[in-house]
């Protein structure tokens, strides 16, 4: 063991995983049952602690893939919480994480194992420890993020119709858009691709699939495009 740092305090780091997905045209957040002490059968956000020779990153990807099944997840870190007292067991530093899936690729098996549920962020209810307000705190930077980057189409499924994708911007921003403008605004940014595919699920005339163009919008951004998505 090394001599450095052998006289300064210690303390645990983990890190807490904010899994979102998108269906029933509501925002939904993953949430378990703790399986072990303290606060054993309280409701809870994933999380994990870092081990001896992973990096935050490596964290984050392990435990999001551990409760999904999926890899490759699109997530951003929130930022750091580190009250003295905001664990009842130990000292512990929490950096917070977001991430969104497409509930299609979920693993359901994964269910019953972590004894977890996709509840919708309008009616999550209490949380352990200060896992509420982390969940406040991750949707205010999530709206924020989603006005100007494209990182909502990570919660929808490589194609899909333009409804789909109002209701989606409707769902985390709780409010209802203009149809028009909500179209012209996504048509404006040319970002999309039109297939020849249509989804007849909701009537006979169908609505036709898009899907996103991360080529396109790269290049609209390296030529200094602002985009707006809301």
């Amino acid at each position: 063991m090394s001599q450095f740092y052998r006289n300064e305090d210690k303390h645990f780091v983990s890190v807490d995983c904010i899994i979102f997905g998108f269906k029933e045209n509501a925002i939904h957040v993953l949430i378990i049952k703790r399986k072990f002490d303290p606060l054993k059968g309280e409701r809870s956000l994933m999380g994990g602690f870092i081990r001896e020779n992973e990096s935050l990153n490596d964290t984050v990807s392990r435990v999001v893939n551990e409760y999904t099944g999926i890899e490759n997840v699109y997530w951003e870190q929130v930022g750091a919480y580190g009250d003295v007292d905001r664990d009842i067991a130990e000292r512990v530093i929490s950096i917070v994480y977001y991430a969104l899936i497409d509930m299609e690729l979920f693993d359901e098996t994964l269910m019953k194992k972590y004894n977890a549920e996709w509840v919708n962020i309008n009616a999550v209810g209490p949380l352990i420890l200060d896992h509420n307000q982390l969940l406040i705190d991750t949707l205010k930077l999530l709206r924020r993020r989603t006005a100007t980057r494209p990182i909502g189409f990570n919660l929808l499924p490589e194609k899909f119709t333009l409804p789909q994708l109002q209701s989606l911007y409707e769902a985390i921003y709780q409010t209802p858009l203009d149809k028009r403008n909500f179209r012209k605004k996504i048509f404006e940014m040319d970002i999309l691709e039109k297939l020849d595919e249509k989804d007849k699920s909701a009537s006979k005339r169908g609505a036709y699939y898009y899907c996103f163009n991360k080529e396109k919008y790269d290049r609209r951004l390296e030529d200094g495009t602002v985009f707006s998505f809301i």
